[in-house]
């Protein structure tokens, strides 16, 4: 069972499109879930930089109903010097755009993100609002396949995954 797609907006980053890429196989996790994705340019050239065969790559060309941006955003200096690229564009996009929910694992992204007045999520979170709304997922299966994939879960983030899904 796949759960209706509500009308929010979310700008996601290039580490949890690969994470979720690798749990579910597709990234249809997110259309079940938000009525907007977008990909800002800089996040998509990152996605696209890595090479056909990498995790999420293919899923992530499959996925024709991403909002991919083409062109880059211009980012703010504090911004383009506290996080990668694609962090910084995907904070930049959300602001520019009014858009108040990022999708960013990296901690560093999450603070700047919460110190931008932005909500937050990863792709951790993601797993478990889409298992709380019926989407079939094992939450435990979903874990290891990141894993398999060179995703890098801590203990704690493992054990609050499986705590919020079972």
């Amino acid at each position: 069972m796949s759960p209706a797609p509500n009308n929010r907006s979310i700008v996601i980053d290039t580490t949890p499109l690969i994470a979720l890429a690798a749990a579910t196989g597709s990234l249809e996790i997110l259309k079940a879930l938000y009525g907007r994705i977008v990909v800002p340019f800089e996040v998509r050239e990152e996605m696209l930089a890595a090479g056909r065969d990498a995790t999420g790559v293919a899923e992530f060309k499959q996925a024709t109903w991403l909002d991919c941006r083409d062109k880059p955003i211009d980012i703010s200096p504090f911004i383009a010097n506290s996080l990668d690229r694609g962090e910084a564009s995907v904070i930049q996009t959300a602001i520019h755009e009014r858009t108040d929910l990022v999708c960013i694992d990296e901690t560093v992204g999450r603070r700047i993100a919460r110190l931008s007045g932005l909500a937050l999520t990863g792709s951790i979170g993601i797993l478990i609002k889409a298992k709380r709304q019926g989407y079939s997922l094992a939450m435990p299966e979903a874990l290891e396949k990141m894993r398999q994939h060179g995703i890098r879960l801590s203990a704690e983030v493992v054990r609050f995954a499986l705590s919020q899904t079972r």
